[in-house]
């Protein structure tokens, strides 16, 4: 016998006994006259057909890339695509408990009510400037005894220029959802 058996090149290979039948049917191992197993030009001649990737498998990898390149970053950006895609359907299922909001509608709505806010406050003097006048006029005579007599524009005026102001303290806080 001029060259290895079908069990010897398997062993010098790495394939399996199977895996060496089916390269000996297709074509991708040299064989002797005598049917033995020519290991250095089939080992060449299966580097040159054989895809790199099956070789790969053959061997025990991965088989995710093929040629000589590193895999490592092939399997990095696979990884980091599989956790992005899970974390989009995570946030798809909290979006759809009501866990989560939408942020313009969020800015939208946050705005809404500051306006409201600040609308109420805008009209509140010319509200209650009357009744504050009224009180401070009666607690006043009763405490001294005599008659005071508080004008409601006044009232209002003060109380309109105290709320701008405090008003005007609010207009530089800004909400910041992100």
């Amino acid at each position: 016998m001029k060259g290895m058996s079908e069990r010897e090149y398997a062993a010098h290979s790495g394939l399996s006994r199977g895996g060496v039948q089916k390269a000996r049917k297709n074509g991708r191992l040299v064989v002797h006259d005598d049917g033995s197993i020519n290991a250095a030009a089939s080992d060449v001649r299966r580097a040159e057909m054989t895809d790199p990737d099956q070789q790969r498998r053959s061997l025990g990898g991965d088989g995710l890339a093929s040629g000589p390149s590193d895999t490592t970053s092939y399997i990095k950006a696979r990884t980091a695509l599989t956790v992005y895609a899970a974390q989009e359907r995570q946030l798809a299922v909290q979006k759809k408990k009501g866990a989560l909001v939408d942020r313009a509608r969020a800015e939208t709505l946050v705005f809404r009510l500051a306006r409201q806010e600040r609308d109420v406050w805008v009209t509140w003097p010319g509200r209650v400037a009357a009744l504050m006048a009224a009180q401070i006029m009666a607690e006043v005579e009763r405490q001294s005894g005599a008659s005071v007599t508080i004008e409601t524009a006044i009232m209002q005026r003060v109380l309109e220029a105290h709320v701008r102001e405090q008003l005007d303290a609010l207009a530089d806080l800004r909400v910041s959802l992100g």
